[in-house]
């Protein structure tokens, strides 16, 4: 058995015993079990799921963020995660607020470059 954690911005998310975790990075998905060699990941937004105690598979929506296993415990660190009653609205999930708060990013990032842009031009002309 190895101990799950996954680990939030501001919680701890989930804290529990399980036989196998399945991830995703962006080099295609990979499986960990217990005996698995000590692994550094970063993760894409996907879908998460392991294999728990009693042989029930759950899922987890995960946004982009790290896995580290180490020895028999295995932390995610995400950004947000979500869990979902079935593996179609979880899916559904990933495309919809995932993306979305992508695209958010982007547009703030874009932001914060058009007002840097605009101190440069200001401070330019101060200069003359």
């Amino acid at each position: 058995m190895m101990r799950l954690k996954i680990l939030l911005p501001t919680e701890i998310f989930l804290d529990l015993e399980v036989q196998q975790v399945v991830a995703e990075s962006s080099n295609g998905s990979f499986c960990l079990k217990p005996r698995h060699i000590d692994f550094v990941t970063v993760l894409v937004p996907g879908i998460l799921s392991y294999l728990d105690g009693a042989d029930r598979e759950a899922f987890v929506a995960v946004d982009r963020g790290a896995l580290i296993k180490c020895r028999s415990e295995v932390l995610v660190s995400v950004a947000n995660a979500v869990m979902g009653p079935d593996l179609g609205s979880l899916q559904q999930t990933v495309r919809d607020e995932f993306m979305v708060h992508d695209e958010k990013e982007r547009l703030a990032r874009t932001a914060v470059a058009r007002l840097e842009a605009n101190f440069i031009r200001q401070f330019m002309r101060f200069e003359r």
